[in-house]
């Protein structure tokens, strides 16, 4: 895998990779990869991955734990290079390069910042932040109800408001791919079901394409437009679920949840879960 710039930031890394082809803004192709312990012995993580991610698209990626769905965010993003297969993201709609930004469970706001210069972060660690960014910026964070709060700093804030500038940081670097590693598990219900409702609304708006990493069923369904199973060691996709949702009207975090088809997709993943965590912990038995 090929990089063309820095890495921004551990909470938004901003990546430019090998190009995906057709309107794949990610392809992972025969992914595998292994850690070495301390004892010098190789341990498989992954076999073979392949799986895409088209144009708007939001993929949610669940799987017990330990099973590398924090790893394969680090390897898509760049942050540690794959052993063996490839991985490519998608030009932007006019030819340029893609661009990953990479947004953590932790905001790891800065506390000496405000939250406007919080935001501009992505942007200041990789260029000179412009004025036109800081207007931006601004715009940005009052379509998150945040424009009140833009000189404060975060130890003011909420969780929830902590994540949304975060989630401002990650997209103003324009991203084409977003990555999302749980960044909600911490919050309380209200709060996360917002934020849901935020990043589903990025690809109403922009066309974004997100990856999600979560552990909560609920959360990967409610969102996405497919559901990718993790399951055995090295891990494997176990299944690939294309989710379709009868909502009234947009969907939304609670009309997803509503649909009548919700339940029967939960116990799909949820059975597919039980089933192969039981299976490992036969194997090591």
């Amino acid at each position: 895998m090929s990089l063309s710039t820095q890495t921004v930031a551990s909470a938004t890394a901003a990546i430019d990779t090998t190009r995906a082809s057709g309107t794949d803004r990610l392809k992972v192709q025969q992914l595998s990869h292994s850690f070495r312990t301390a004892d010098g012995i190789d341990v498989p993580i992954f076999e073979r991955l392949d799986f895409s991610v088209k144009s708007g698209e939001i993929v949610s990626i669940v799987g017990r734990s330990g099973a590398g769905k924090s790893t394969l965010f680090n390897l898509v993003s760049g942050l540690i290079a794959p052993q063996s297969g490839q991985v490519s993201v998608g030009a932007r709609a006019d030819g340029g390069a893609g661009r990953i930004a990479y947004m953590l469970q932790k905001d790891l706001l800065m506390p000496w910042r405000t939250v406007l210069q919080n935001a501009v972060l992505g942007i200041e660690l990789y260029r000179k932040v412009k004025p036109a960014d800081y207007e931006r910026a601004r715009q940005m964070l009052a379509r998150y109800g945040l424009a009140s709060v833009a000189g404060s700093y975060p130890h003011s804030l909420s969780g929830g408001m902590r994540q949304r500038v975060a989630l401002t940081r990650t997209l103003l670097v324009d991203p084409t791919l977003v990555l999302l590693d749980e960044p909600f598990s911490a919050l309380d219900y209200e709060t996360r079901l917002a934020l849901e409702d935020d990043v589903m609304a990025l690809r109403a708006q922009n066309g974004t394409s997100v990856v999600l990493v979560t552990h909560d069923i609920e959360e990967a369904i409610a969102m996405s437009d497919r559901v990718i199973l993790l399951g055995g060691r090295p891990a494997r996709i176990e299944d690939d679920i294309d989710v379709r949702l009868t909502t009234h009207g947009p969907r939304t975090a609670v009309s997803a949840r509503e649909a009548p088809e919700f339940r029967t997709f939960h116990s799909r993943v949820w059975n597919g879960l039980r089933s192969h965590t039981i299976q490992h912990s036969g194997a090591t038995a």
